[in-house]
């Protein structure tokens, strides 16, 4: 506590409310956040969690469409310490994923510190401690507040910012434009030509959607895809994947993958859809692209419903001209084109994370930096791996502040008067 008072030879200092917490701050309440939070509770350490939206995980509150599910069995994206409920399905809803998530919040209770926008975060060398100044976001009123701690985690997740592609004539484009965070459902694009720019799980996803709401979709796909069947006979595709690799080499499982996508869905690139060379399961460790698992949009790409169309060379007003130098008439473009990192837009360090928002360190390595700077969510692992950076964290924390506890004396000290001790 004492190094708290060498922060007031700086200038700032005097200038906004002063919070010390004694723990560590989270910045970010998704999964990953609360997560960390949950695991820490059960370590006995205090900690503040920062959000900047209003809600918990606002990705998943307000940037997903309608008919969203879980992607893999809810085994695999479960958090630590407690289950989904029996009754839910094997691929929860959206709703359902939500309903989980606010319970598991309100059983550790967790309470973030809601429209808190984190507008920097440095260690600071002189105190040994970090500076994480917020801005909140609520009402008309600007209030301005720096929390003081020796651990930050920073649990922002790989999906913070939606990407928005620089295309020709784009802002000409008289029709409707969207990001897919902004997509909910087909059913205000029915009766219209739609180009979807993107082939991920989103831009499937969404194509299949635009489908079934009688809209006739074209899908942008401008590079390779893998597309695996979601299950092989009842089971789980990814589960099949985790175990052959208790036994098998990544190389071979990949094979083995591409062998009972070739059975189940024949070969893709007979209808525009160009498999990377590198295999799914070393593709999604070395860049972080998932490959698409398949729920019903490959029928409507072989049955002509979706048409997968190459690389866009320009808009007009009304139209699209492809880069094979076809043009199509368009009444709406959604913009499937994924999310970043926004951390290098607050954090201000360069050891741990690179320029692209993700930690330097491969996983599983990816966790724990310097002086007490974390990271959760960036092991590009999805859920499980969040739930497991979350418990490292927590560990390696939680030993520290035990080990501290029992050997810290009591002693009263006097505090700053613009400071605020948090817990």
């Amino acid at each position: 506590m004492e190094n708290l008072f060498r922060l007031a030879d700086h200038d700032d200092f005097f200038s906004r409310r002063c919070i010390w917490v004694n723990g560590p701050v989270i910045v970010g309440a998704g999964p990953s956040g609360l997560a960390t939070a949950a695991c820490l509770r059960e370590q006995g350490v205090p900690f503040v969690v920062l959000e900047r939206a209003e809600c918990i995980a606002s990705l998943w509150q307000k940037r997903t469409y309608d008919r969203l599910k879980l992607h893999l069995p809810k085994q695999f994206c479960q958090l630590p310490k407690l289950p989904f409920p029996e009754d839910f399905p094997e691929y929860p809803t959206k709703g359902q994923f939500i309903q989980y998530l606010e319970s598991y919040a309100k059983h550790f209770e967790i309470n973030p510190q809601f429209n808190e926008c984190v507008q920097s975060a440095r260690y600071d060398e002189t105190s040994g401690l970090w500076r994480v100044k917020t801005v909140s976001t609520a009402g008309s009123t600007r209030n301005e507040v720096e929390y003081i701690c020796r651990w930050l985690v920073v649990a922002t997740g790989e999906n913070a910012e939606r990407v928005m592609p620089d295309i020709e004539g784009l802002s000409e484009f008289c029709g409707d434009v969207s990001h897919a965070c902004e997509y909910k459902s087909g059913e205000k694009f029915t009766g219209k030509k739609v180009v979807v720019v993107g082939c991920g799980n989103s831009g499937m996803e969404v194509s299949l959607d635009l489908c079934n709401h009688n809209a006739s979709p074209s899908m942008v796909v401008r590079s390779s895809v893998h597309v695996l069947p979601r299950e092989v006979l009842g089971k789980s595709t990814f589960e099949l994947a985790v175990l052959m690799m208790k036994w098998l080499p990544l190389w071979l499982v990949d094979k083995l993958l591409l062998v009972l996508a070739w059975l189940m869905l024949g070969n893709i690139e007979n209808y525009g859809l160009k498999r990377p060379s590198m295999g799914p399961l070393q593709l999604k460790n070395v860049v972080g692209k998932t490959p698409v698992l398949d729920i019903g949009a490959l029928e409507k790409i072989k049955s002509g419903d979706i048409k997968v169309v190459p690389g866009i060379k320009r808009f007009t007003r009304n139209q699209v001209e492809l880069v094979n130098g076809e043009k199509l008439d368009v009444d709406s473009v959604v913009l499937a084109t994924g999310y970043r990192s926004n951390v290098p837009s607050w954090l201000q360090e360069g050891e741990f994370f690179s320029k692209n928002g993700f930690p330097k360190a491969a996983s599983p390595h990816a966790w724990k930096g310097n002086a007490g700077l974390y990271a959760v969510g960036f092991s590009r692992r999805g859920l499980s791996g969040a739930s497991s950076d979350a418990m490292k964290i927590a560990e390696d924390i939680g030993s520290v502040w035990k080990a501290e506890t029992k050997q810290q004396k009591k002693r009263t000290t006097a505090c700053h008067r613009r400071c605020i001790s948090q817990f």
